[in-house]
């Protein structure tokens, strides 16, 4: 498909419609048509500066809201009701479950989900090798690097040594399994267990609950119920309810919970904040809808009964329907009838019994399913914002005959990392820089392993234990070997400085991904070439 830029103007959509290699393959939107088809040859620079950009804020607001806000409450709610090594209030990371699974993919969730997508596909292949390995080393060299800038800090000796070494046996074993093209079933999933895994939900622990290490433990609050007669602080926001209860009407209840703005924070926030909240209210909106979320902080464990009944019949049709592209959805049962009319009618019937069975005030015995509702909405969601996002980029590739995985490397990693470059270097202002720091190098090694693993072994058929992939070789050398090498220098440099980092080495680190990125960008436009390549 990259051919057609250099055919004339008057055949790319002609060429794009009859090549086999420019389907857009599990998406609901075909970008490349809309963008050799829909526009005229002389204005591509519009279709360009409109179409995918403008396309591609829709995936990215779903992989951003759903992680906190739904995917891991629910995770958490799941692994409450699985009693899966649940100590009330502390979540050590030694408990070997939750620092390795539930908590760890929900965090996870979006940087995995694309590389599982971006691997499912040998022609996106790339892009998951240059997201994987390029937030590898925006990671451990930019937001690294910037917490040592904001926060002098001295680093805890054992747990970073521990980190490095495991980060560098996955990154030896991930670059192995890729560099021949050709990963088979007994080494596509390898997996290492590292020690910070759930990097998201460090953001509130207190120094009294670090190891004698210093190794930061995960917290998780489960705040107890008053009606078991303990006495605890308001949970936020309770200081305005009012003081004696009262019972609110079902239609109440329903306007209340898909409202996604609060009144009182939008008055206090800025401008720009209100500007950006607009654009995301219809997002968050249609994720209430069809997103159940069971939270275990709360005393009423988020019981919506008239929302909650809906999300009975709302969530089984976006998991159909967003299937497959809506393939399964769309299915005619004999026929006649589709799949999505028999899960309409099914989920009306249950939402009826479940509305008539139940109170406004107290949560049935069965809630704890909603949850289970909840994650595998979420995931579909997920799904299917990170295949949009995968062919959009694919997309872009191919206007600007840019690789895969420079694309990858560059716009696929900083959009997966941002979020944690705020979340660490915040974390650092506020006094946790050695939590932060543990995260850079711990956190990342889940999205390595888990995303290239579970997208090999999705790829692979019963009649095909051979994954198919297309990376380019010199660039995904260079990319393994800057990995490489700034995990080589932290843990050479760093206990040199007897671990004491300060702002001497977080400007090298910075230096050093300008540098690498330099380098990456001359390769893919054919500055830096090997004659062998």
């Amino acid at each position: 498909c990259w051919e057609v830029r250099k055919r004339n103007s008057s055949e790319w959509c002609r060429f794009v419609r009859s090549n086999p290699d420019c389907r857009l393959e599990g998406g609901f939107l075909d970008y490349l048509q809309g963008v050799f088809c829909v526009f005229p040859p002389r204005l591509l620079p519009l279709a360009v500066t409109l179409y995918p950009p403008r396309s591609r804020s829709s995936p990215v607001t779903p992989l951003r809201l759903l992680c906190p806000s739904s995917f891991c409450p629910n995770l958490s709610a799941i692994s409450t009701n699985l009693k899966l090594s649940h100590n009330v209030a502390v979540f050590s990371l030694t408990s070997p479950l939750h620092g390795v699974t539930f908590l760890a993919f929900g965090n996870g969730a979006p940087d995995v989900f694309s590389a599982v997508v971006a691997f499912s596909d040998p022609r996106t292949a790339g892009l998951a090798i240059g997201a994987i390995f390029g937030a590898g080393v925006f990671v451990t060299t930019v937001v690294a690097g910037g917490i040592a800038l904001v926060k002098p800090f001295t680093a805890a000796s054992r747990p970073f040594l521990r980190d490095v070494i495991f980060y560098m046996v996955a990154v030896f074993l991930t670059f192995m399994t890729l560099k021949s093209g050709n990963p088979r079933a007994p080494t596509a999933g390898t997996t290492v267990r590292p020690s910070w895994w759930a990097r998201g939900w460090h953001r509130s622990v207190p120094r009294d609950h670090w190891g004698d290490l210093g190794t930061p433990r995960l917290v998780l609050r489960v705040w107890p119920s008053p009606r078991a007669g303990s006495a605890t602080s308001p949970l936020p926001g309770e200081e305005y309810r009012p003081l004696l209860p009262s019972r609110e009407t079902s239609v109440r209840i329903l306007t209340t919970a898909l409202s996604p703005l609060d009144y009182r924070k939008w008055r206090r926030k800025p401008w720009y904040w209100r500007v950006f909240k607009v654009f995301k209210v219809p997002v968050e909106l249609v994720l209430l809808l069809t997103v159940p979320v069971v939270d275990p902080d709360k005393d009423d464990l988020n019981w919506k009964r008239p929302l909650n009944c809906l999300h009975v019949l709302t969530s089984p049709l976006l998991c159909v329907l967003t299937l497959k592209s809506g393939t399964y959805g769309l299915y005619q049962i004999q026929g006649v009838f589709p799949v999505w009319g028999l899960i309409t009618l099914v989920g009306s019937v249950l939402a009826i019994i479940i509305f008539i069975t139940t109170s406004n005030e107290e949560p049935p015995k069965y809630h704890c399913v909603f949850a289970f509702l909840g994650f595998l909405a979420s995931a579909m969601w997920i799904n299917a914002a990170a295949t949009e996002l995968v062919n959009i980029l694919r997309t872009l590739g191919i206007i600007f005959q840019l690789s895969n995985t420079v694309l990858g490397l560059t716009l696929l990693a900083w959009g997966n990392s941002i979020g944690d470059t705020f979340s660490d270097l915040t974390m650092a202002r506020q006094g946790y820089p050695r939590m932060a720091f543990s995260a850079c190098f711990g956190g990342i090694i889940f999205n390595i392993l888990v995303g290239v693993g579970l997208g090999c072994l999705l790829q692979m058929t019963s009649s095909q234990l051979v994954v198919k992939l297309e990376p380019d070789s010199l660039l995904v050398w260079i990319l393994a070997g800057a990995l490489g090498l700034s995990l080589v220098f932290s843990f050479v440099s760093v206990p040199a400085q007897c671990f004491q980092l300060g702002k001497a080495y977080g400007v090298c680190l910075i230096l050093y991904y300008l540098a690498f990125l330099c380098v990456a960008l001359l390769t893919e436009f054919r500055v830096i070439r090997l004659s062998a390549v």
